[in-house]
């Protein structure tokens, strides 16, 4: 019997391994886990590159396990936004390497990665430094650069509704990165709101199908 949900957070990071790629999922707090990136943070892993929207607010989730040194690299859209010490901090201080990828770009290296295409051309950033040392090519006169997919080890994710295959549904704004991210994972793992009755969720509602997940959780606020 296939049942991917799991009894509690230590056992949905078990085998998160020191130098992983996480993508976290969320845009700001909007369908960010919580739950899971404090689990991440009692779990230990370290030398940890996080792809995410932003890097973090305040002192607590993303900015608390940077503050603790366990990640090495971040990939991300917004590293500098309202509350973002963390992150200043440390990147001033060197102790962060810091790669910022165009938001469209960085949803679409992700679906890519899921979809198992290696790499794509797109008119994106060509010109400027976030593209610098990358191959270009013309398409239909407009300038593009190449893009390669980006993997990840382990996705955490957040969603609305799910059953025990890990079939997942998002609430509105809460979808976001998540889906792409649970594509483009080895290990996805998803913090849910409820967990529906085999059978029962609306065929036409569900975004991810279970086969991108390998662990779903329960939580409750």
């Amino acid at each position: 019997m296939i049942n991917k949900t799991v009894r509690n957070l230590a056992e949905a990071m078990q085998g998160i391994t020191d130098g992983a790629t996480v993508l976290v999922g969320g845009f700001g707090a909007v369908g960010q886990p919580d739950a899971l990136i404090e689990a991440l943070i009692e779990q230990g892993a370290t030398d940890l590159t996080i792809v995410a929207n932003n890097a973090g607010t305040g002192r607590t989730g993303l900015a608390r396990l940077m503050e603790l040194g366990r990640v090495r690299r971040i990939i991300c859209s917004f590293p500098r936004s309202v509350g973002s010490v963390v992150f200043e901090e440390l990147y001033k201080a060197g102790k962060l390497e810091l790669e910022i990828v165009p938001q469209g770009t960085l949803a679409e290296r992700m679906r890519a990665a899921g979809a198992g295409v290696p790499a794509f051309y797109t008119p994106t950033g060509f010109g400027t430094l976030l593209t610098e040392g990358k191959p270009t090519a013309e398409f239909n006169g407009k300038p593009c650069v190449l893009e390669m997919a980006l993997p990840g080890d382990v996705a955490l994710i957040q969603a609305h509704k799910a059953d025990r295959w890990g079939n997942l549904t998002y609430r509105r704004s809460g979808r976001n990165f998540n889906p792409v991210m649970a594509m483009a994972a080895r290990l996805t793992i998803a913090q849910v709101d409820e967990i529906e009755p085999l059978g029962t969720l609306d065929p036409e509602n569900i975004v991810t199908p279970g086969i991108f997940v390998d662990r779903v959780l329960r939580v409750t606020v």
